[in-house]
């Protein structure tokens, strides 16, 4: 089965969108720094752009979890593929993640890295697909609310291709 990738959201409709939640994100944290911890790895493309765009002093981390695989949608079992190298205690912790869908992912993470002792953790994602919602996760800053489509681009997979599209698309199955 071959596929094709339909435009959803173009690279300009992307940086500007980007720009605007860097801008928030500045005012929001005027004063202090924020820790970035980026959720490999949809989220390095999403937060290498995020960070060039906030005028607060930046530190910078990743981390890797899965629940996806080489499918379309998610198995519900996270797993902690690449855990955090420092500690938390004091930051304030702004998760950068590509795409908030079951919610199931972004729950786990976000109890574990509260459980860490941060000043506080809030959540940040592109994209958004707040139908396909399993499990109640608060996000604080959206790009974009998507419909229930598979997606790529931007740091988006389907099975390792399409990361390094400059826009999002919708993977469509001939």
């Amino acid at each position: 089965m071959a596929e094709r990738i339909e435009v959803l959201l173009s690279e300009e409709e992307v940086d500007k969108r980007i720009q605007e939640i860097g801008n928030q994100i500045s005012k929001d944290y005027a004063g202090k720094q924020v820790h970035l911890v980026c959720v490999l790895k949809g989220g390095s493309f999403f937060m290498c752009e995020l960070a060039k765009r906030i005028t607060v002093p930046v530190s910078l981390e990743c981390m890797a979890a899965s629940s996806h695989g080489g499918d379309t949608k998610s198995r519900g079992v996270v797993r902690i593929v690449k855990d955090l190298d420092e500690p938390l205690g004091g930051k304030n912790v702004l998760v950068v993640e590509d795409i908030v869908d079951s919610g199931r992912t972004l729950s786990y993470l976000m109890e574990m890295l509260k459980d860490r002792g941060p000043a506080d953790v809030k959540l940040c994602t592109l994209l958004d697909k707040p139908e396909r919602r399993v499990v109640d996760v608060k996000v604080d800053y959206t790009g974009f609310q998507i419909p229930d489509e598979f997606v790529v681009g931007y740091g988006l997979d389907y099975d390792q291709k399409y990361r390094n599209l400059p826009y999002i698309g919708v993977v469509k199955f001939d």
